[in-house]
């Protein structure tokens, strides 16, 4: 019940920063945006590096959707690892991110560098597929990085970056599954991705 509190409240932040944002374009000269991207995660808890007879899944993707002016803007984005702990037949394992990022970067030309940083949900499932249970544990945490975006014209272009990303708390859930290792430490990995940009 705590989490579903928690998961509301975090929603009403993030959609009314969005809001927020979308109210003040206008007059910052700012431009909406959708961004669906492709991503490859890395280092961190992804991956294979405590399972064995396992194949490693890094695939990551998701979209973005927000407002972009000349230097600031303000991004909500939704982003999916399947089988984030790699792929084996003892569990399956996905983490689903909801982060509400602030972004920073001078526009030059059709180029615009920026960096971002935000806060917001970190999903963790896990599903021992012999035992059949499964296992969720729903934390708060943040992100950070940078990239670059280059427009082909006003409305289309690609963007790449790489980011990090932590929960606050320790991973517990990893303890009920005996194939997995206890856990000790906060999940966290990074990413990098690339995707189309439209602009409206």
């Amino acid at each position: 019940m705590a989490d579903l509190f928690a998961i509301r409240r975090l929603s009403l932040v993030l959609v009314a920063g969005l809001l927020f944002s979308l109210v003040g374009a206008r007059e910052a000269a700012a431009q909406g945006f959708i961004s669906p991207f492709l991503g490859y995660n890395f280092s961190g808890q992804s991956g294979c590096q405590h399972i064995t007879n396992c194949s490693d899944k890094r695939t990551d993707y998701g979209v973005s959707l927000g407002t972009l002016g000349s230097i600031l803007g303000f991004e909500a984005e939704l982003g999916y690892t399947k089988n984030f702990f790699g792929e084996s037949s003892a569990q399956t394992s996905n983490v689903l991110t909801f982060m509400g990022n602030l972004m920073l970067g001078p526009r030059i030309g059709p180029v615009q560098p920026y960096g971002v940083f935000g806060l917001g949900l970190i999903r963790t499932t896990v599903e021992a597929t012999l035992a059949n249970s499964t296992s969720d544990q729903n934390q708060f945490g943040w992100d950070g990085g940078g990239g670059v975006i280059i427009m082909f014209n006003p409305h289309v272009g690609i963007r790449g970056d790489v980011r990090y990303f932590r929960t606050f708390d320790v991973l517990s859930l990893l303890n009920n599954f005996p194939n997995l290792p206890p856990s000790n430490s906060n999940l966290d990995y990074g990413r990098f991705a690339g995707a189309f940009v439209f602009k409206f």
